[in-house]
């Protein structure tokens, strides 16, 4: 086992999106080729409809994958295909929009005016930045979740992990995403495939993660002295924290627990062009992708 070190953290920071929603952006529109094969992730959690309720009306997708994954309230999707539903707390949605969609998504706050939840967006390789549009709507039900004796739980949204696959499949970055919770000064470790990309995002409580890679069964210094091991660097709510190469994470929790998404992929490693919701590998592909937008021929047959 190689624990994967902390390559660095950063606080998710807020912006508008849509027709005015506030919401908090861990990473996006800069490199795309730190987090590849990602490429955006979006915290809209909210305790006040005021700042959500105008949601996300018409807009386009081409070349990429988004994922959202709602933890409390409702979002009412619908696309020019004719594709309507509405996702509730703990369901998913992955959308592969390929060669390209237009679509709405209105969120709304459960009773008590909170609309809580993530969009994380996923590039597509060049060989399927053209392919159908693709939806994959998976209810919270369906979504295995283990529990372990120290109280540790973990739901597999996508990918395999301790035994058990996630419902979402066919995904080109071939990711894991995983939704996790320590209980309050329990240590524990994850493995992560050595050759994916990986990030973590918490979003409740904190926690230390391991910093410097050590072999299996050799304590570091501070463990030696019975001190706790990274309290300097907890990681609390609304954190980003990107992993350098490894193939297990390992994690502190804080004195009330931590949740955070642990994340990874396969890089796709190919040229990025892109321009808001439109992801392309070259200038000429995204120039005319806005072409198509503008001239009524960006919705192509089904294939």
């Amino acid at each position: 086992m190689s624990i994967r070190p902390v390559k660095s953290t950063s606080l998710a920071q807020p912006t508008k999106e849509g027709a005015g929603v506030d919401l908090y952006r861990a990473f996006g529109f800069h490199d795309p080729k730190a987090q590849d094969p990602f490429l955006l992730l979006d915290d809209f959690r909210n305790d006040n409809p005021a700042r959500f309720e105008r949601g996300f009306p018409w807009h386009p997708h081409r070349g990429i994958e988004t994922i959202t994954y709602v933890l409390t309230g409702t979002v009412d999707h619908g696309d020019s295909l004719g594709n309507t539903g509405t996702l509730g707390a703990g369901d998913v949605q992955w959308m592969t929009s390929g060669s390209g969609i237009l679509h709405q998504e209105m969120p709304k706050g459960n009773a008590n005016g909170q609309m809580h939840g993530f969009q994380l967006w996923a590039n597509l390789p060049r060989e399927l930045k053209m392919t159908s549009p693709r939806y994959q709507d998976v209810e919270a039900k369906e979504i295995p979740e283990f529990f372990e004796d120290d109280g540790t739980r973990v739901k597999v949204i996508v990918g395999s992990f301790w035994g058990k696959t996630g419902p979402v499949d066919g995904i080109a970055a071939d990711p894991q995403y995983l939704d996790i919770y320590v209980p309050a000064g329990v240590k524990k470790s994850f493995p992560v495939d050595t050759y994916r990309k990986a990030f973590a995002y918490v979003f409740e409580g904190s926690a230390a993660f391991d910093y410097a890679s050590k072999p299996t069964g050799v304590l570091l210094e501070k463990e030696v002295r019975g001190e706790e091991v990274n309290i300097r660097d907890m990681s609390g709510n609304r954190t980003l924290v990107n992993f350098d190469t490894g193939d297990t994470v390992t994690v502190q929790a804080g004195d009330r627990g931590v949740r955070f998404l642990l994340i990874s992929g396969r890089p796709i490693q190919e040229p990025v062009a892109w321009h808001g919701p439109i992801v392309m590998n070259t200038r000429q592909e995204l120039e005319q992708a806005f072409r198509e937008l503008n001239n009524g021929t960006f919705i192509r047959p089904a294939h």
